[in-house]
């Protein structure tokens, strides 16, 4: 799973249903720059500053590390001001001819509108009054991991600082006000959770994680002025973030925990049907039913679950299949016997794919990434991995529940050349708006994510038949989301009878199970992007091999899915099949970082 979706960010990177559009066959060299193309572009850059400023960002900011020096105002009256902004920005799209745009723009027409309508059918349902889950949280993230390197970066820190106080008041205000309506996260899955905020309680500034970016600064600046920001940072931490997470810690204990629902389906929220249907269009972006993606998803199982037995015989196991899955999350040959471990073969998988990259993508990022442990705060209950532009991390908490032979899959799908190489390509990519290059949508990133360990096999990269397993596992794991996603918000299922089918039929230890399907309760539609896309972007592949035959090359069918950045699904489906149409070409023929780089 990848950083592009904490709820700070919330409504700025996710999309909802493309919808349908037209692309002109000519390509965007050979059109002239056209009266609708101006129009499209001022719209488009008019809204993203517009954004940036709302949003307490500045020019050229990672869109996962703020560098304003003020948080966004999050109080229910900025965000229906925001929505207007949104609806209007939306009809004037709708006034824009689509027909008369160059290829280029069309692609940027498609993702601008399918953005704008995720923000306002958040909008519609006020989504902030929910503003996290059991997966992310508004209060995580806000120290970074590591410092800055100017005095100026720092003071902006020290900025936010002093702003979350009224930023945790705003978000307080309104989760009281999704409670009065029934719009909250399920109680079941909020257990433990308040142990990510006692974090920040910490009352030795010296020893509060907001500190950790002051222990070691840049020699550039003055040991005078290191001090002085230090001093500001220890007045803060006492005065301003101890008492608003110790503020937040009481509500969440004593007002948020016992009101919230006790019902799971996000059916069963106020219009919660509609909710639903609009969360499924968001996070695939595809315009599918809660009952045609659960019969994908009981096709998808079926499938794996045949190949997971051919596996298990492979390894010579004489047991039954539940003996099987027993033996691989107990026999200690397969439990980390430290962090450092763990680590170590996750480094050693990214290192060995970086090997076979050559033969599998044309084009390479330069932008590099470190491999870090999720912060202990919120490890306990954390996915397994999360990938990022500058970080790949990896979870070390209770290394039983962290079998290495799934280590492989996770660090191709998080790391390399998964969400770390496709950021990083992302941000290389010339001449591309500011807003698709820091939009994302799940069923793209996370789709290709999970293309990405499929492709580990061609590379070598599964070395035993754990190893394959563990692979098969994680394929199963994003199958089964398909049924249990639909099962509980749909058809209304238990979270005892989601944990049951996601146990029987992978190898994920307990912890990771009841964290995962606690994920899937409190995050409605989120965890069906990834399977939908993976065999969207599988389903295209097939289609190029087969027309293309031995013309076909996957690094230019990779360089030209990768090129595009994150686009709704219809939208590289159309592209995709231009591509195929044309012949399959080396996308970056001709450019100077373009050369055939067959070894």
């Amino acid at each position: 799973m990848s950083l592009r979706t904490l709820p700070l960010l919330g409504l700025l990177m996710l999309g909802a249903a493309a919808p349908a559009f037209s692309q002109a066959s000519a390509p965007a060299s050979a059109r002239a720059d056209t009266t609708a193309d101006r129009q499209l572009r001022a719209l488009y850059e008019a809204e993203w500053a517009w954004r940036q400023n709302e949003f307490a960002r500045l020019p050229g900011d990672d869109p996962f590390e703020a560098q304003g020096p003020r948080l966004p105002r999050v109080d229910a009256a900025t965000q229906q001001a925001r929505v207007a902004y949104w609806q209007r920005t939306l009809d004037g799209l709708g006034r824009i001819p689509i027909d008369q745009l160059s290829p280029e723009e069309v692609i940027n027409a498609a993702v601008f509108r399918t953005s704008l309508e995720a923000f306002v059918a958040n909008g519609t349902y006020r989504t902030w009054e929910m503003p996290f889950n059991a997966d992310s949280s508004f209060w995580s993230g806000l120290n970074p991991r590591g410092g800055f390197a100017s005095a100026e970066q720092y003071r902006r820190y020290l900025g936010r600082m002093a702003d979350v106080p009224r930023y945790f008041d705003e978000h307080i205000v309104n989760m009281r006000a999704g409670l009065k309506r029934g719009f909250s996260v399920p109680r079941v899955t909020l257990e433990g959770r308040d142990a990510s905020i006692a974090a920040y309680t910490v009352a030795d500034p010296a020893k509060n994680p907001f500190f950790a970016a002051f222990t070691t600064m840049p020699a550039r600046i003055p040991a005078a002025e290191q001090e002085q920001l230090r001093s500001e940072a220890r007045r803060l931490i006492s005065q301003a973030i101890v008492p608003a997470y110790t503020k937040l810690l009481l509500f969440y204990r004593e007002d948020y925990l016992p009101n919230t629902r006790t019902t799971l389906a996000a059916e069963k929220m106020p219009d919660g049907k509609a909710f639903y249907r609009a969360q499924i269009r968001e996070y695939t972006t595809l315009d599918l039913t809660a009952e045609q993606i659960h019969q994908i998803g009981l096709k998808e199982v079926a499938r794996i679950d045949a190949d997971m037995k051919k596996t298990m015989a492979a390894a010579g196991f004489k047991g039954s299949f539940p003996e099987f899955l027993q033996y691989l999350r107990t026999d200690p040959q397969f439990t980390a016997r430290t962090p450092d471990e763990l680590m170590g073969v996750s480094a050693y998988v990214s290192k060995r794919a970086d090997g076979k990259l050559k033969e599998v993508i044309g084009y390479l990022p330069r932008y590099r990434f470190a491999i870090l442990p999720v912060p202990d705060a919120i490890a306990p209950f954390y996915t397994a991995g999360r990938g990022g532009l500058d970080s790949c991390q990896m979870n070390t908490h209770d290394l039983p529940s962290r079998p290495l032979y799934n280590i492989p899959a996770l660090t191709l799908h998080e790391c390399n050349p998964g969400h770390s190489f496709q950021a990083a390509l992302a941000r290389e990519q010339p001449n591309r708006p500011a807003f698709r290059k820091q939009t994302y949508f799940s069923g793209y990133g996370e789709g290709w994510g999970l293309y990405t360990e499929w492709l580990g096999i061609g590379m070598g990269i599964y070395r035993t038949p754990y190893e394959e397993f563990g692979r098969e596992t994680y394929e199963m794991w994003r199958a089964a989301r398909l049924v249990i996603d639909t099962g509980i918000h749909h058809f209304g299922w238990s979270r005892d009878k989601a944990i049951a089918y996601l146990a029987d039929h992978t190898a994920l230890s307990r912890h990771e199970v009841t964290t995962e399907v606690d994920r899937y309760i409190s995050w409605p539609g989120q965890a069906l992007a990834y399977k939908l896309g993976e065999i969207t972007i599988r389903r295209l592949r097939s289609e190029a091999e087969a027309k293309l035959g031995p013309k076909f090359d996957q690094r230019w069918f990779h360089d030209t899915l990768l090129a595009l950045g994150s686009v709704p699904l219809p939208v590289l489906e159309t592209e995709i099949r231009r591509w195929i149409a044309s012949g399959g070409p080396n996308p970056r023929a001709g450019l100077s970082d373009g050369a055939d780089p067959t070894p």
